[in-house]
């Protein structure tokens, strides 16, 4: 027998799995079942055969419950084409072919293990220091030689012993001959978890990831499932996919015991009809997966590579007895599962009552339908036999049996020829390879539907071949509705909200609104409108910001308006009176060429509502600026000046009996238009350094709603400029103010001294109470409505209070009593400042007499025969100065 020397490496690797086995094995709690190690077929050339006949055991158990579809009907294709080829004399003629197949138990340790038995000729033995007890030297008995080696089902367990085999060149074939990826891009799912068996990376799950991505479609959450799952787990598994609620589809990569688990879990969970299950070939059409759990995996597609039932295995299959397969050392234990009965009392089935007689027979005394990879199965063997024709035929030139080339085959050159064959499967189709070793691709695809019979069943919805071809009409949900179920990881953002991309998962995300005035400028963003616009309804684009104006029809407007005009008729009223008896003793005395200034800067306070109300334009705001503060300038002016000639007359008085300078009606005036020219160079002063224009301010109604802003249309006016332009007017009023506090003691029949103090008083309070107003609500939304209202409120009402207290008594006279404006006799200026001064004199006197009597010579020398009661007017505007 020709021996392989091991290397380094794998003499190094062989030690581990040595050792490692027997002391895992050693870490078990409970001791394992005994079961049957493997079949055993003699052969010239033996293939190895690796299948789950057993399930994953627990607890440490090593193996489970006994597979009846997976395992048995697969090792019972397995010995059937076996069978057949060795009787077929045109394929291998004079070869016979063997077989060693071993459990997997459905666990990528345990395969491992088992699968050190198709490895055990190619180790070289030393047994130079074995010896009988005899002191012979031992004879070895021969271990079975493997070529090649057909499984394993699960993926975890074919990367796990292909590893093995791999070392010492044994050809291996899978039975799936599978590619995912193109398959299940169709379906379009949005978001979707996925569930893989620990250590899946098979080619089949990268195309498929792969794919997905390019295609738009990614993965909320990849979890896996441990290889020893603890209890709880998969109900920890159905919480984690819990996290994403609306990635309902759920592909899994896992086998047949584990999509159960995952199955009865969500049961448990009352997530019945929740998630969308996307089954790898490991569940297929296989009914275990969804015994008894049938409405949790409703609506559940499927894939499996495209079969055809081998009529010829079912007659092999249901010809098989416990007399005529004593090959099958699990064929007593599949007895047992498949019929309910114990054989005898070392039968393995626990609690069954029931005795097998062995005249059961299958297909008639329990249900049968054939495996979903039996076809599979059968062509993986005929394609290793081929391999070996084609050889046997290059090496051996017709040299009947095996030929001394063949007695060790290279697992290199065996691999070209398997890639190599070409011929007509089990079922008719024909079976290639290419380079790669993958066979090209047709699957069927399933959905399992439960019908309006309560019957589930497992129906076709499509295939594949080269190109998907499927039947959208023929897919049913647990709804009835026909139309694809979404599963998204997370919702659509609504308009005007932009997704923030959950870390690491480019399909989740968390749906952000675009707050303040911000707008969705792109899918992940949010951008800042320009300053002059706001965002539209739906925040997807900016819109210019209304502008607005004080509108003539608003209350804001109405008030100052009303009083407005009222001021407007009133002071039209007086001048027409004035006019008319303009000459009348009254209207000389008030002074005529001063009050007709002062009435017209009474005019101007009124007419200034108007043009703080019109719309702003180029024109309007170089009539406010002129108008602003003039009326008051026109006002103050007068009134100061007066005021001054008045101080000015009695304060010369008690120096001498010459009149003051500039106090003829010539000189006043000269004086108020002095002051009032002042207020205008200001203003073109004003106009040259920064010349009047129309804004749209967006910052004073710019509210936390977009929705509310408005842009304010107005005139360039800054609170400063308001300052200044009203400032001297205000300089003027206080001055005035002052002088007519000087001037208190005037006689009440000289002249309006009196009646000028009461009306600055009354407007300093005024306009004390507008600048808080005014500048308290520079903040307000409703400042422009506020501040306009405020000050042409104030400016009505400080005209109104010269109108009134300096006017009014006087026209009331004028036309209601006409008797009392009648000239009086005239004196001198010197008898009217000594009589002014002398009456001053007088009543400081009389306040120390005890009786308080005050001489009256003054009074009795001024006008013996008029009555106490009447008031007279005294004109000195005609006298020399």
């Amino acid at each position: 027998m020709d021996l392989v020397r091991i290397s380094r490496t794998q003499y190094q690797l062989l030690l581990f799995l040595c050792y490692w086995f027997p002391v895992s094995l050693q870490r078990v709690e409970t001791p394992p079942v005994e079961y049957a190690h493997s079949i055993r077929l003699d052969g010239d050339i033996i293939l190895g055969g690796l299948f789950p006949v057993h399930s994953r055991g627990e607890r440490g158990v090593p193996c489970g419950e006994l597979k009846k579809e997976k395992g048995i009907h697969r090792l019972e294709a397995m010995l059937f084409a076996i069978d057949l080829i060795n009787k077929d004399p045109e394929l291998l003629p004079n070869v016979t072919l063997g077989a060693r197949i071993l459990d997997t138990c459905s666990r990528d340790t345990y395969a491992l293990e088992q699968s050190l038995t198709f490895v055990q000729a190619l180790i070289e033995r030393d047994g130079s220091d074995v010896r009988c007890a005899n002191g012979d030297q031992p004879i070895f008995a021969k271990p079975d030689k493997i070529v090649g080696v057909i499984g394993a089902a699960a993926s975890s367990v074919s990367i796990m012993v292909a590893n093995i085999l791999r070392l010492f060149k044994v050809r291996r074939l899978n039975l799936s001959f599978l590619g995912l990826g193109s398959r299940l891009h169709h379906l379009q799912m949005a978001g979707f978890g996925k569930l893989m068996g620990f250590c899946v990376q098979t080619e089949q799950s990268l195309i498929l990831s792969l794919l997905l991505c390019l295609g738009g479609v990614c993965i909320a959450q990849s979890l896996k499932i441990p290889r020893e799952p603890r209890p709880g787990e998969f109900d920890k598994i159905i919480r984690r996919l819990l996290e994403t609620p609306n990635a309902r589809a759920i592909i899994m990569f896992a086998n047949e015991d584990d999509i159960r688990r995952v199955l009865d879990a969500a049961k448990r969970s009352n997530q019945t009809g929740h998630f969308l299950w996307v089954g790898s070939d490991s569940w297929g059409s296989k009914i275990s997966p969804v015994i008894q759990q049938e409405r949790v995996a409703e609506g559940a597609i499927t894939i499996l590579p495209k079969r055809a039932t081998v009529e010829a295995f079912d007659r092999y299959f249901r010809s098989r007895s416990l007399s005529n397969n004593r090959r099958n050392v699990w064929f007593a234990e599949f007895w047992e599962e498949n019929f309910g009965c114990k054989l005898g009392m070392h039968g393995k089935r626990p609690g069954s009552l029931k005795k097998c007689t062995g005249l059961e027979k299958v297909g008639r005394d329990s249900s049968y339908e054939q495996e979903g990879k039996v076809q599979f199965v059968m062509d993986a063997v005929y394609a290793m036999a081929h391999a070996l024709h084609r050889m046997h035929r290059d090496y051996c030139f017709g040299y009947p049996g095996l030929c001394p080339r063949m007695s060790n085959i290279n697992g290199k050159e065996l691999l070209g020829y398997i890639r190599n064959v070409n011929f007509n499967g089990s079922a008719g189709t024909p079976v290639v390879f290419n380079q790669k070793g993958d066979a090209p691709g047709r699957y069927d695809i399933f959905q399992y539907q439960i019908t309006n019979k309560s019957t589930a069943e497992y129906k076709v919805i499509g295939q594949w071949t080269n190109k998907l071809h499927l039947n959208v009409d023929a897919m049913r949900w647990r709804t009835g509705d026909p139309t694809l179920p979404a599963s998204v990881c997370s919702v659509p953002c609504q308009m005007g909200e932009r997704k923030k991309i959950v870390k690491g998962v480019p399909c989740c995300w968390h749906c952000e609104r675009c707050e303040g005035y911000h707008f969705q400028a792109s899918e992940f963003s949010c951008e800042l409108c320009p300053y002059e616009q706001h965002p539209d309804r739906n925040r997807t684009g900016c819109i210019p910001i209304p502008i607005i104006k004080l509108e003539w029809h608003s209350a804001w407007a109405g008030i100052p308006v009303f009083i407005a005009v009222l001021g407007i008729l009133a002071t039209s009223f007086v001048v027409v009176t004035f006019v008319r008896y303009n000459d009348t003793p009254i209207v000389r005395a008030s002074g005529r060429e001063m009050s007709y200034v002062l009435l017209t800067g009474i005019f101007l306070c009124y007419a200034i509502t108007f043009l703080m109300i019109a719309t702003p334009s180029l024109a309007i705001c170089s009539f406010r600026r002129v108008f602003l503060g003039l009326g008051m300038c026109f006002s103050y002016a007068a009134l100061l000046t007066k005021t001054n000639r008045i101080h000015r007359i009695f304060e010369q008085g008690k120096k001498s009996v010459a009149a003051p300078r500039f106090i003829s009606p010539a000189s006043q005036l000269i004086i108020t238009f002095s002051l009032i020219s002042v207020q205008l160079l200001g203003v073109f002063v004003w106009f040259a350094v920064d010349p009047p224009h129309t804004v749209v301010d967006y910052g004073e109604q710019r509210t936390s709603n977009p929705e509310k802003a408005r842009g304010v249309l107005k005139c360039d006016i800054s609170d400063l400029s308001l300052i200044c332009s009203l400032g001297y007017s205000i300089l003027l009023m206080v001055t005035c103010t002052v002088y007519a506090i000087k001037t208190r003691g005037v006689p009440e029949t000289f002249n309006e001294a009196k009646p000028i103090g009461f009306t600055m008083y009354t407007t300093c309070i005024i306009w004390l109470a507008f600048i808080p107003i005014f500048f308290g609500t520079a903040q307000s939304a409703e400042r422009m409505y506020i501040q306009t209202t405020t000050l042409t409120i104030s400016l009505s009402l400080s005209a109104s209070v010269s109108l009134g207290m300096l006017y009014m008594p006087k026209v009331y006279v004028i036309i209601f009593h006409p008797e009392q404006n009648v000239p009086k006799r005239k004196r001198s200026f010197k008898a009217i400042v000594t009589a002014a001064t002398m009456s001053g004199k007088l009543v400081q006197k009389g306040s120390d007499r005890p009786n308080g009597e005050v001489k009256t010579e003054l009074c009795e020398s001024m006008e013996t025969n008029t009555s106490s009661t009447k008031t007279t007017y005294v004109s000195y505007s005609n006298h020399a100065i």
